[in-house]
């Protein structure tokens, strides 16, 4: 039997324009690119990671 897999939900609120390329760069790695995009991904540790990152620039639209 397989284990339900948490998601997280995230949403580009913010533009990336003049920011640090790390930023750019980790908005890219979460699947984001244009503002109001959403991204559906795993809730791992390095997922939380990057959304911390960025957290001026998204917003965690759901977690389940």
């Amino acid at each position: 039997m397989a284990k339900a897999e948490k998601t997280l939900t995230v949403e580009q609120i913010g533009s990336p324009i003049r920011r640090d390329a790390t930023q750019r760069q980790t908005l890219i790695g979460l699947g984001l690119n244009k503002i109001r995009r959403r991204s559906t991904l795993q809730d791992t540790p390095a997922v939380r990671g990057m959304v911390e990152k960025v957290k001026h620039l998204v917003r965690v639209v759901d977690a389940k």
